[in-house]
């Protein structure tokens, strides 16, 4: 929400690219065609959204620079920015395609707007700079949340100097919060980030390719249709053989072999996402007892949506 301020008050322009699909937050212009909790809902938008402020929203199919080129083009010179989920994980793990990420810079650079990355999910937990430590782009402003904060509620933005510098008191863009500089939340992001070595992120990596290994072994051995699909160490089990590149794709996997296969996995002690629409994450704590109990757990589970497909 202050990003895109930001980027309304940097511009002077008042209109916002968004991706079916990715979700950036409750606020109010933000819940249209919304990932997440919103998808799992069924939820197109929600009430209370007025009409006004969706109308600055527009929502565009992920993965799709053409239409991101033609939207630029018809906007005009009314959009103020792009904002996209480094590599989107509410829809379940969508990657960017080769060179989109690049290409919404350079979109946006061409027409005068900004490139703004939602790096909520993927900043700290995929490398130690994030999405951008692993595909680096020229974004404008970056976005971050409580994985930097070991869970705690913690959040934070930066980018260009000049673009940061129009924040109060600098500049005329008020941002505020009640958790601003909260420092609990502040020292558990400072020890959490101390902790996150190479070794810590090598270990996430090794532990999520065997735990979607596994995965697809018992799926397969169950003839259960399905796709992984991966973000660095975050990763998804789309119910689908089909491959998932948008929100469209995503929303036509079997929710109901899913929601067999989750309740199997939690009946044995192992809790997964509870949505068909979020990511896969792993901790460093995941330890070699830990991986034992959830290659045990996955077979009866694949047999379970195997019963629903």
């Amino acid at each position: 929400m202050s990003a895109i301020r930001l980027a309304r008050g940097f511009t002077g322009r008042t209109k916002l690219i968004k991706f079916a699909g990715c979700y950036h937050g409750h606020a109010d212009g933000l819940l249209a065609a919304a990932g997440s909790g919103v998808a799992t809902l069924g939820l197109p938008d929600s009430p209370g959204v007025t009409p006004a402020a969706a109308g600055e929203t527009i929502v565009l199919p992920y993965n799709d620079l053409a239409a991101v080129e033609a939207a630029l083009t018809a906007a005009d010179g009314t959009v103020a920015a792009i904002i996209t989920e480094a590599a989107p994980g509410n829809m379940g793990v969508v990657p960017p395609g080769p060179g989109f990420n690049v290409g919404l810079a350079e979109a946006a650079h061409r027409h005068g707007a900004l490139l703004i990355l939602d790096e909520v999910m993927t900043g700290f937990r995929v490398s130690r700079g994030g999405w951008a430590g692993l595909e680096p782009v020229d974004a404008d402003l970056y976005t971050y949340g409580k994985v930097m904060g070991g869970g705690l509620p913690a959040a934070a933005f930066g980018g260009r100097a000049e673009i940061m510098n129009m924040l109060a008191p600098a500049g005329p863009v008020y941002q505020a919060g009640t958790l601003s500089g909260n420092p609990l939340a502040c020292a558990a992001g400072l020890a959490t980030l101390r902790e996150c070595t190479d070794e810590v992120y090598a270990r996430l990596d090794a532990v999520a390719q065997t735990i979607g290994r596994l995965a697809e072994d018992a799926l397969e051995a169950e003839g259960v249709p399905h796709r992984r699909q991966r973000a660095g160490s975050m990763f998804s089990i789309f119910f689908t053989d089909q491959q998932v590149s948008d929100y469209d794709a995503a929303r036509t996997q079997n929710t109901d072999a899913f929601r067999a296969f989750f309740h199997a996995m939690l009946s044995r002690g192992v809790y997964l996402p509870p949505s068909s629409f979020e990511a896969w994450f792993v901790s460093a704590a995941i330890d070699d007892a830990a991986l034992d109990i959830i290659a045990a757990a996955l077979p009866p589970a694949a047999r379970a949506a195997a019963a629903q497909c």
